[in-house]
């Protein structure tokens, strides 16, 4: 190509109607290269859109995700930007993946589910304990809840704000800290939801939901056994109920 552009540069000096030509040429393959690249980023984001709405078909709807908005959530939110590049082309399969730093983020079923469990409406506060990816986070926001979520690893914290970011959901609130302590300036939540698992119910937890509000949580030891509960608050009674047995990365109490 550079030998034939040489060429056009010199015949333009003996034939002046050639001059446009040489300007032309390069335009061409500049123009058809920009038209291959965006239409390889369409083929992409159409990739993504149909792997998203398998998920949603033959790992939500098909396990009794019923929830029509925790459905759409499911269908709109991208994934494969919470998870590290090298294993994005995972990102809608129905497992967890490692995220880095012995963290992971969690099957898409579970985070339906949880989701599901609290019954998000639009407008609701919700408090999520472990940010981890940003992924539930996305999912909650996608749901038009206010969401402030706690991270206890700095880095993934910063790392969930930037992808939080990049995906455009301006309605997360992330911080660094113990979520053992709750959130208390922004209390009382409408629900919480916790993606660690504590060996009890951590009661300044419970303290921070609003009156009817609802907690959904894995609760039990470390590389062992675990449940996934709902806690229920209305006045002063505290119900607590089993869903399924769970396997989560363990919920840590420190400053």
């Amino acid at each position: 190509m550079t030998k034939w552009f040489i060429k056009i540069q010199s015949d333009t000096k003996k034939h002046p109607l050639l001059r446009p030509l040489a300007v032309t040429v390069p335009l061409v393959f500049i123009v058809i290269i920009a038209l291959l690249f965006i239409n390889n980023n369409n083929t992409m984001a159409q990739d993504w859109e149909a792997l998203r709405e398998r998920m949603v078909n033959e790992q939500l709807k098909s396990r009794d995700i019923r929830s029509k908005s925790v459905l759409e959530a499911m269908r709109q939110v991208p994934r494969h930007l919470f998870v590290p590049e090298h294993l994005q082309r995972f990102a809608y399969e129905d497992r967890p993946l490692p995220i880095g730093l012995e963290q992971t983020i969690s099957q898409p079923y579970i985070v339906a589910f949880m989701t599901e469990q609290i019954n998000p409406k639009p407008g609701m506060r919700v408090l999520e304990i472990g940010t981890g990816s940003g992924y539930q986070a996305a999912v909650l926001a996608e749901l038009d809840c206010e969401v402030y979520t706690i991270e206890l690893l700095p880095e993934l914290a910063e790392r969930a704000k930037r992808d939080l970011n990049k995906a455009n959901y301006t309605n997360v609130n992330v911080k660094t800290g113990n979520g053992y302590l709750g959130w208390p300036e922004h209390a009382p939540f409408d629900a919480i939801v916790v993606t660690a698992a504590p060996e009890e119910i951590p009661p300044r937890l419970v303290e921070q939901l609003k009156d009817g509000g609802v907690m959904i949580l894995p609760v039990g030891p470390v590389h062992s056994l675990q449940h996934l509960k709902i806690v229920t608050k209305k006045g002063d009674e505290i119900s607590t109920r089993r869903l399924m047995p769970v396997r989560f990365v363990p919920m840590i109490d420190r400053d």
